[in-house]
């Protein structure tokens, strides 16, 4: 790579990449500029030079697109938080699934049989899962707390945030204010959001112990904005509340009356509303019948096992962290629910000859991380079930588990679609059914 100060250059941008860029071609060769939409004329300066593409950053828009919009963010450009805030709601969601499908094609080598709508929330203020940079800048003389700037690794200078859930959108600037007071000010490195069901937590990484004077400022802190601090010295099992006591963290599933109770680091999906929709689209495409064993694998907490308790005769999920497999069955017994196991299995290298590989389910949900679930699809395949619906959360490896699941083990792909579980970003999650 070649940094370089060139002149100003006009160019038609003609299509958009993965991660959201405008691409000119100029002199033959790609140019990727972020902020851009196809079809619009921009000016344009180049950055940094490749090999086979260059870099350049967007100085005017002469002929804008119709699906440019104003992004609402003052932060938009500087923050790497959102990538997409200049491109109308349903231009991105058209963005997102133009990726899926030509994943599918090119890298699955399947088309489903049918498109399912795209399934969408709120816009602004979902986001109810965050990790969120910490530093003191001495040149600035104070903390910056917020998401890494977009193309630097430096934190962006924040005062709130528009896709934080709140109230943690507004706790931006106060927490930065507390931090910079710390007599460990440049040893607290980042903050973990957990906004839940009527409380907000919020997880700070400490690498040397405050003092008592620092425990009286996070104590202050606490009880004026009405929010959970807890504090990690060391890894995750050294979370521990600043204030002990108070209700776990939950949230709800209304559609089937289920709370689940989860840690302030545990995985919970980020989009609090877009979940509730996924989740009973997920149930009503996977279709369990009264007497069925429906099989959930990577099942978390619960957030998919639940709900299908309530359709089918019998749940078993399995999940690879022990502590979330112990969460899951706490929140089982606490709902009554007598029909559900939860089993910790490494998922990554499945035993196939363990008890739970080697029953027979009808129904199956995955819900893998961005790897996929390449490594369990032997268990679905074997297993006998008649329905599978996939939740994805990358279309690469969707696509590759969809053409093993087609090719290899004799199902279909009856439908597939995206949900918008991270608006104005270019994270795509999507969800695919398959039929035998």
């Amino acid at each position: 790579m070649k940094r370089i100060s060139a002149a100003s250059e006009e160019a038609l941008i003609v299509d958009l990449t993965h991660e959201g860029h405008g691409v000119a071609r100029l002199d033959g060769k790609a140019v990727f500029v972020p902020d851009t939409l196809p079809g619009e004329r921009v000016r344009l300066r180049r950055v940094r030079r490749h090999r086979n593409f260059d870099e350049a950053v967007l100085e005017s828009v002469l002929e804008p697109s119709p699906m440019r919009v104003q992004p609402e963010c003052p932060h938009f450009g500087t923050c790497g938080g959102c990538a997409l805030q200049h491109v109308a709601s349903a231009s991105q969601l058209d963005f997102k699934e133009a990726q899926l499908l030509e994943n599918l094609a090119r890298l699955g080598g399947v088309e489903p049989e049918r498109r399912l709508e795209p399934l969408t929330g709120p816009a602004w203020g979902y986001r109810r899962r965050a990790r969120l940079g910490i530093k003191h800048v001495p040149r600035k003389g104070r903390v910056l707390v917020g998401f890494r700037e977009r193309s630097a690794p430096y934190v962006a200078d924040l005062q709130s945030c528009r896709v934080l859930a709140p109230p943690a959108d507004a706790l931006i600037e106060p927490l930065a204010a507390m931090v910079g007071a710390l007599s460990i000010a440049t040893r607290v490195p980042q903050a973990e959001v957990a906004v839940a069901e009527g409380a907000c937590a919020l997880v700070l990484r400490v690498l040397d112990a405050p003092s008592d004077t620092d425990l009286a400022l996070l104590a202050d802190f606490e009880r004026s904005h009405g929010v959970r601090l807890y504090l990690q010295p060391g890894g995750p099992a050294t979370v521990a509340p600043l204030t002990p006591g108070g209700a776990p963290l939950h949230y709800a599933l209304p559609a089937f009356d289920l709370t689940v109770e989860f840690e302030p680091t545990d995985f919970i999906q980020v989009n609090g509303p877009l979940n509730e929709r996924m989740v009973e689209r997920a149930v009503e495409a996977l279709e369990p019948q009264a007497d069925d064993h429906v099989l959930d694998l990577y099942c978390g907490l619960g957030n998919f096992s639940l709900p299908l308790a309530r359709r089918a005769a019998r749940v078993t999920g399995v999940e690879g962290d022990a502590g979330l497999v112990e969460r899951a069955r706490r929140n089982a017994s606490r709902q009554g629910f007598e029909a559900v196991d939860f089993v910790a299995a490494d998922l990554a290298a499945p035993t196939l000859e363990a008890a739970w590989a080697r029953r027979r389910y009808d129904r199956v949900l995955l819900d893998p991380p961005r790897a996929g679930a390449r490594e369990v699809l032997p268990v679905v395949g074997t297993g006998g079930a008649s329905r599978v619906v996939y939740i994805s959360c990358h279309p690469g490896s969707l696509a590759r588990d969809a053409g093993i699941l087609v090719r290899e083990h004799g199902f279909r792909l009856v439908a597939a679609g995206v949900m918008d579980m991270f608006p104005h970003t270019t994270h795509v999650e999507a969800m695919a059914v398959f039929a035998r």
